[in-house]
Order: C-alpha cells, then structure tokens, then sequence
C-alpha cells in the first residue's frame, strides 16, 4: 500500500482505555521493574505508575494512524519517541486518548510520520505522545523535509552523574508486549529471522525506553516518577536478550538530564539524543 501524504491532520476516533492497577504493575515488571521498586509494583502502595505509560493507552490509536497513512508495514521503524506528562497517570480509571497526524516529510529516500496522542483523565489532559516513524523506501514524493528539533547536548568532556546497568533477561520482550505492544518481531522467532534480525526477537524499542526513563528516575529523582515532565529519545540499535543495558546520565542543570544507552557487550550507542526534563521540587 502506498503512503499517503495527504493524511496530515487526521484525527483518530476518542479511544477510552480502562484499567486497573494490575496494568500499571504488569507494564513495570515490563521494563525491568525490581522488587526494590515496590512503589510500583504493590497495589497497597498506590501503586504509583511510571510517566512512560504514557504509550499504553496511545497503541490503539497509534495503529489507526498506521492504517490512514498507508505504506509498506514492512518497511516501518520506529525511530523516536517522546512523552510529556501533565499530571501523574492514575493507576486506574479510564483514559480517553486522540490521536493525530502531525506531519508527513520527505527525507529523499525514505518518509518520517510524526504522530501525535493527547490522553485526558476525567477531562483534563493527563499525557501527550510524540512517535517518530520512517517508512524505508517511501520518500521523494515531493514533501518539505522534517523541522529540526533540538535536544540538550552533554558538554564535552562532562562526565557522567550516574551510571545504572540492567540485564535483560530472555523473557523480558514476551512480559512486556503483554501491555499492548504484540509485534510478533519481539516474539517469534521466524518472524524476526524474516525481518532480518537472526532467530532471536529482540527488545521492543519502547521496552528499553522505559529501561532509561526508570534509570533516571532511580537517579535523578530519588525513585519519584512523578518529577518527570518530559522523556524523548532516538532508537538507534536494538537491545537484545541476555544483554545488560548500561545507561549513563548527565545532569545539565535547570531540571534536564541527558542519558546515553550502550550494551555492556558492545561499543554502539543504542539510544541517542535521549534526554528528560524534571521537576526540581519533590512531590
């Protein structure tokens, strides 16, 4: 199926998403969450719920927006994600959530489509998302290119604040897409050996986005998630299973850290441009 740059603007249908506490724990047991971490994993707690929920109840929407650009499913990556946080996500209730396309842009061989989801809890807006995707192989039909978007920098020579490491079990991609995300590349193995990735599925992108957004709230935040404003950062290289996941952060100063994700096994960076803005006064 052919992208269709004229779906610009589209606006989803409302989608209510309900829920209750166990999802919330299930998402955080998804992205890595220890026994350590009880605030979010024990209902007698809250349980208090991690700001990079804010993608759960954005899925449903998200693949409508899929369906009304078009192009090849097979050509689609996910390239960056962001989230920005109004109010702290209930841990039940029900969230409405619209989603819409911000834009189409032409970067000569391939297409980026940037979605945007607004949640809203009892009226008032909760959560906003922001997904980069590139469709491989869709591009030249004559679009503007993508606005920049800058992100903070570290300094040059600046060492890091934190360093906080996290191994991935085998398991980790089949507990996480039980929160929503059931792309069978994090799964069955035929699938991922079709798509290029060997037979071993690997990481979901936003599995290891969660894995950096609970570094830096270990670190930065004393362990309160409800500090975190913003969290954006670009997926360039899976995470694979039995790997350890090294997250360094950067405190830049005025509320804003800088991270960068590395495998323990392997030089590459794995996620990049990646940084968060966080309340400076404790909850």
């Amino acid at each position: 199926m052919t992208l269709d740059p004229t779906a610009v603007g589209f606006k989803t249908k409302p989608y209510r998403f309900e829920y209750d506490w166990k999802l919330p724990v299930l998402y955080a047991l998804g992205i890595g969450a220890k026994r350590s971490e009880l605030d979010y994993l024990y209902e007698g707690r809250g349980p208090k719920v991690y700001p990079t929920f804010a993608v759960v109840p954005a899925y449903a929407p998200v693949r409508e927006l899929h369906e009304r650009i078009g192009g090849d499913p097979a050509a689609v990556v996910h390239t960056a994600q962001g989230i920005r946080l109004h109010r702290p996500i209930p841990p039940g209730g029900e969230l409405v959530t619209v989603g819409q396309v911000e834009g189409i842009y032409d970067m000569k061989r391939m297409a980026l489509a940037v979605l945007e989801t607004r949640s809203e809890s009892a009226g008032e807006l909760c959560c906003e998302t922001r997904w980069s995707i590139l469709y491989r192989g869709a591009g030249r039909f004559g679009g503007a290119p993508p606005p920049k978007r800058e992100s903070p920098t570290i300094p040059e020579g600046q060492a890091p604040s934190f360093a906080h490491e996290d191994a991935v079990s085998p398991e980790q991609a089949l507990l996480y897409r039980l929160s929503g995300d059931t792309n069978p590349l994090h799964a069955d193995p035929e699938f991922a050996a079709r798509a290029g990735f060997g037979d071993v599925p690997i990481l979901h992108g936003l599995c290891t986005y969660g894995y950096l957004a609970r570094a830096a709230i270990h670190h930065a935040c004393q362990g309160d998630g409800d500090r975190m404003i913003v969290f954006e950062g670009q997926f360039k290289r899976p995470v694979w299973p039995n790997e350890t996941l090294l997250t360094r952060g950067y405190d830049l100063g005025e509320g804003r850290i800088a991270l960068r994700a590395y495998s323990t096994s392997r030089p590459e960076t794995l996620v990049a441009s990646c940084w968060a803005e966080l309340s400076t006064s404790e909850t």
